[in-house]
């Protein structure tokens, strides 16, 4: 049977409202009487209902956690992380899937419904329209992963990805790679966008075209190894930089599969980092996104939010960096 609130009381030999003071985050509540309540409470084996709690205090602790791509295995490896960090601070997540969704309205409305104290969006493919609905409605949102300056006063947290496609050009150049190609993520995600501009950016600087651009049509192993395939019956090409680990996994097993060698006939730069990344099938050479750093500062951020609705927006991208391993030529 459930110990209820009442049965506390009657222990410590307090008043039910002294026990839910005892229990609520902020309250007013002399130390004695705590230790009586929470010594009754022990003996009983009284949880308290986060439910009530939640109508006193009108905060359910619900931090809504929204992403449109549950395939990659990199997404598993934030959303786990997500997790884990809200749980630590005393919040808990409310996973919502996005993938067939394109109404920012019913997703606002749903999320309402529950009641969430905040709102993290944990991707950069989903269209503006969502962190501004969230944003006009009054509920607190940070935007993990998203475009530094796409709307004034969005909270966002994440990298400068043109910055990341300049470091891929000069990184391809620099191992004395002149024939190269690009295969980036989905063309709307604003994340290949940009790494896009800041590759072209790099390149022309340095008096260089790219040999061939192209675009995955979302991010799995699947669709990187079909670009791939393309690709090569298309054009010949000394390297390539991949907008995504896992795109960039299923194009090395198409050119291995084509009978090419890595990296003597084709060298792959890859991107993010994931955990598969550093497996021997592959050894990628990638570049580093800081994600938990990402993390951390969204659920800091949010919790702030949460406190102070005003809160400024003031954070900066975090810096990326590339992981040597085995799939380009060494520095000459």
């Amino acid at each position: 049977m459930t110990v209820t609130l009442k049965e506390v009381a009657a222990r410590a030999g307090v008043s039910r409202s002294a026990v839910s003071r005892t229990f609520t985050e902020g309250a007013s509540v002399s130390d004695k009487t705590r230790r009586k309540v929470e010594r009754a409470a022990e003996e009983l084996g009284y949880r308290p209902s986060l439910i009530a709690r939640s109508l006193a205090t009108n905060r359910t602790r619900l931090i809504g956690l929204v992403a449109n791509n549950f395939r990659n295995p990199v997404f598993l490896e934030v959303f786990d992380l997500f997790t884990r960090v809200l749980q630590e601070r005393g919040f808990r997540p409310l996973l919502v899937n996005l993938s067939t969704e394109t109404d920012p309205q019913k997703s606002l409305e749903m999320l309402k419904q529950y009641r969430v104290d905040g709102i993290i969006i944990a991707t950069s493919t989903l269209p503006p329209t969502f962190p501004n609905a969230f944003r006009k409605a009054g509920v607190p949102v940070v935007h993990a992963f998203g475009r530094f300056g796409s709307e004034a006063g969005l909270h966002i947290v994440g990298i400068d990805n043109v910055r990341c496609g300049e470091m891929a050009a000069q990184t391809l150049v620099d191992r004395g790679y002149r024939n190269i190609a690009l295969l980036g993520g989905p063309r709307s995600a604003t994340s290949t966008q940009d790494r896009l501009a800041g590759f072209l950016r790099r390149l022309k600087k340095l008096g260089l075209e790219p040999t061939d651009i192209r675009f995955a049509e979302n991010y799995s192993y699947s669709a990187g190894r079909e670009a791939m395939n393309a690709l090569l019956t298309e054009k010949s090409v000394e390297a390539l930089f991949c907008g995504d680990d896992l795109i960039c996994m299923g194009a090395m097993d198409a050119a291995r599969g084509a009978g090419l060698e890595i990296p003597r006939d084709i060298g792959f730069l890859g991107f993010n980092d994931m955990n598969m990344a550093g497996w021997s099938t592959y050894d990628l050479t990638t570049i580093r996104q800081p994600v938990r750093d990402i993390i951390l500062q969204s659920v800091a951020l949010v919790i702030e939010m949460v406190d102070d609705p005003n809160k400024e927006s003031d954070t900066q991208p975090f810096p990326c960096s590339i992981v040597e391993r085995s799939t380009l030529r060494p520095l000459p």
